[in-house]
Formats: C-alpha cells, structure tokens, sequence
C-alpha cells in the first residue's frame, strides 16, 4: 500500500510540472493583455486613445495618465472616462442591494476572477474535481447514477444525489469552499435491500491560487477540505471520524481561449482507517467554444484504492458518492470518461449537462451517470 501511495503521489508531481512547463513554455504574442483585458470584462479596442497608455498588474488594467498610474482604477480604455467599470454583466439586483461601498458582497466576499472568464467548470467527479479559478458562487447541481445489475449486493436499481456547493473569494488568490452537503436516495434493485433516504455529510476547507497568470491563462491551485460524518447511516454516510481531501487543481487556455485544458488530482484520507477507504483520482476535463455561450466538453477520470476499510465484507466501493469502507479495495483501479454541453450566461455564469460512464471492466457502483448543474457567480 505505501510504494503504491507513493507512486501515486510520485505520478501527480510529475503531471503537474509537465503542465506547468508546458503552459509557461508557450508563445504568446502580444494579443495576450487584450485577452486578459476581454476576460477582466473590459474591452480594450483602443489602447492609445488620448490620455495615456494600457498597462496591466497583476490582473488590473489600468491606464497611465501622463506618465503616472492610477494605481487600481478600472477604467475604460476606449476614452478618457476615469469612471470606473462595473464587472459583473447582468447581475443588477447583486450589484445594487447586496454590495457594499466597498465593492464587496455583503461587505466581506471579494469577486470571481474575471481575468478567467473564458473557464468553464468541471463537470464530472463533482464533489472532488475542483476549480482552480477563485470563485463567489453558488452551484446547484444533480446526479442520477445508475447501478450495474451484477453488482451482488445492490443488483441493480439507482441512486440520486442533489446538492448546492458555495464558494466565496476572500482575497484574489484564497477561498472557501463548501463542497458537499445535499440530499441522497437510494434505491436498490435487490428487493431484499430496502429504498432509502437521507441527508450527505458536509464537507468544507479553502483553496489557494499558488499560480495566477492572466497573460498566459495559466492558472494552479491547491487546497484542503474536511468531511464531516454528519449524514445519515442509512445512504452510507455519517460513518467513522470524518475525511480530509488534500487536492491540487489546473487550468490552461489554448487557440486563444477557444480551448482548454482543466487538471485535477487529490487524496481522501479518512481520520479512522477502519471507516472508510483511502482513494486518490486524477481528472481531466477538456472543451472547446463552439460560439460565445456554448460549449462542448469530454472528461476522463481515474479513482484508484490505495487501502479499504473495515466497514463492508465487500470487494466494490462507491468513487466518489459514496465511501463504503469496504475490506477488499486496495489496488483497485476505475476509469471513467464523460461528454457533456455548457451554456453560458450573463459574464460568468453557467449551467450545463454531462453523461459519464466506466471504461474499465471494473464499475462498482456506476453503471452510467447523468450530471446537470447550474453556477451562479458574483
């Protein structure tokens, strides 16, 4: 079990550099500040209009007046305006009654990064893949996975799981996340295991931006989270002393933004061994802008048991959805691939839909899934 954790650890460093040196070996010519100045949501058609020139720190724009800066001020590089820009697009009830004067929600959560508003989301593996981007939003979302028929305990049937993540963005670089919580039913196609229902546990932590360049579109981030065991026993949660989720995530924008390539790697290490399995995934999610607001996208994930628990007398395990304990995991190895659509709207707001469904021969508890969701972000 250890030289396999830490060849899988040893396999996550690896792919994060060769993303890194990838992305920063990159040419890019000079459409670059006005692609970052486009994702800031501030159009700059005209860069040497009178009084001053463009100039871009560390994701501001920002235009230099007689050879000194306005240090800060979003201005409007299409003429001489000093007023400044509102970013957000279509979202006047938050703008008008929820921020503060000082341009925060509610006073204290900072914006999205809008340098990254060509992004979009993952949308498999949904409680773990996370978002390097920092984000204020809410996402709604819901799942129907199917069960294999030959699977010996659950002989089939379904389960659903409905649910809202909340992110806030104290900083430009550090947020909180909550990514789990939510409802779950489960029905059995074995008549002898009866439906049940009943609440997820909760799980929350921060994500920080270690690598954050709007030139490029480059962006990495790291972070931790802690799922509580608050849910019901009955739809297999709420056992042992809870669960750590230590993740890396990363983005990279090619073809001048029409594509990109999202990166995420992480461990569930549960607090009580003998509760719960230990797991490490990797996921990869890749799209492409087929217009301003549509996009068309393909994942592809790996989970893989590094040891199992002492819950269940079983040999399957349930990913992502579910942490069954089970005593007969460790090597195991699932590998998904999923394609979906997302709909763009307003500056940075989106929904979408995605089918997933098991490569290996190996499926557990997913025959197929179908996921659908909804951000909305400030």
């Amino acid at each position: 079990m250890t030289c396999t954790f830490w060849k899988s650890l040893r396999f996550c460093a690896v792919m994060t550099a060769a993303f890194v040196d990838g992305a920063v070996a990159a040419n890019f010519n000079s459409s670059s500040t006005e692609r970052a100045a486009a994702s800031a949501g501030i159009v700059a058609q005209n860069a040497s209009a009178p009084g001053g020139r463009a100039i871009f720190r560390d994701g501001v724009l920002e235009r230099e007046l007689g050879g000194a800066a306005g240090p800060g001020k979003l201005v409007d590089l299409t003429g001489t305006s000093d007023e400044t820009l509102r970013l957000s697009e279509g979202a006047d009830f938050v703008e008008t009654a929820l921020v503060r004067d000082n341009g925060r929600l509610f006073g204290l959560f900072a914006r999205s990064d809008y340098a990254f508003s060509d992004f979009i989301s993952p949308a498999s593996n949904p409680l773990f893949f996370e978002d390097p981007r920092t984000l204020t939003e809410v996402r709604v979302h819901f799942a129907n996975q199917w069960i294999p028929g030959d699977n010996p305990v659950f002989q089939g049937g379904n389960a659903q799981f409905a649910a809202a993540q909340v992110r806030v963005a104290l900083t430009q670089r550090l947020s909180v996340i909550a990514t789990k919580d939510g409802y779950l039913w489960l029905n059995p196609g074995n008549p002898a295991v009866a439906d049940s229902e009943g609440t997820a546990d909760v799980a929350a932590g921060l994500k920080y931006n270690l690598i954050r360049n709007a030139y490029s579109q480059t962006i990495v981030s790291v972070g931790g989270t802690f799922e509580l065991d608050s849910g019901a026993h009955r739809v297999f949660q709420g056992r042992g002393d809870g669960e750590f989720h230590l993740f890396s995530s990363a983005g990279q924008a090619f073809f001048d933004n029409i594509a990109h390539w999202t990166m995420g790697s992480g461990l569930r290490l549960p607090a009580n061994g003998s509760t719960r399995s230990t797991m490490f995934y990797w996921s990869n999610q890749w799209d492409v802008k087929l217009t301003d607001r549509f996009y068309v996208l393909s994942g592809l994930n790996w989970f893989h048991y590094l040891d199992g628990g002492n819950a269940l007398p079983v040999n399957f395990e349930g990913m992502d959805l579910f942490n069954l304990g089970s005593n007969n995991v460790a090597g195991n190895d699932i590998v998904t691939s999923s394609v979906g659509l997302r709909y763009r709207f307003g500056r940075m707001n989106e929904t979408g839909i995605c089918y997933e469904v098991p490569l290996t021969d190996r499926r557990d508890l997913l025959e197929s899934r179908l996921y659908a969701d909804m951000c909305i972000r400030f």
